[in-house]
């Protein structure tokens, strides 16, 4: 019995640390900018990368991340912004030469989404 009110609780912990539906919106809209970048490389370790191999890779950091992930900001600064292998920043090339990291280019992105929404 103290088991499963064990496991209850837990499970009741982590709810509370879930990303609300409008910080979820905000992440889907920052993995959708990656994705329709055109013509832009994403450079993660060194190794170019399609928008939308990028964008893949960034859901799949976002699941790994599970609960630790509860706003657009912790998503920027846990999943979009480093490798999580080799602490090197993620960088985007766009297709006139010039490059930004990530985080910069998100940081923008979820800005112009807040700037957006009504108050």
């Amino acid at each position: 019995m103290r088991i499963l009110i064990g496991l209850c609780l837990m499970s009741l912990g982590a709810l509370a640390f879930a990303a609300s539906p409008l910080e979820e919106k905000k992440i889907d809209y920052l993995v959708a900018s990656i994705e329709s970048l055109q013509n832009a490389q994403f450079i993660r370790n060194g190794t170019a990368y399609e928008a939308k191999a990028a964008a893949n890779h960034l859901r799949l950091k976002r699941r790994n991340a599970g609960s630790r992930v509860a706003t657009a900001d912790d998503f920027i600064r846990l999943c979009a912004s480093t490798s999580s292998m080799s602490g090197t920043p993620y960088e985007i090339r766009f297709s006139d030469g010039r490059v930004v990291s990530s985080e910069a280019f998100l940081r923008q992105r979820l800005a112009e989404f807040d700037d957006a929404s009504p108050h």
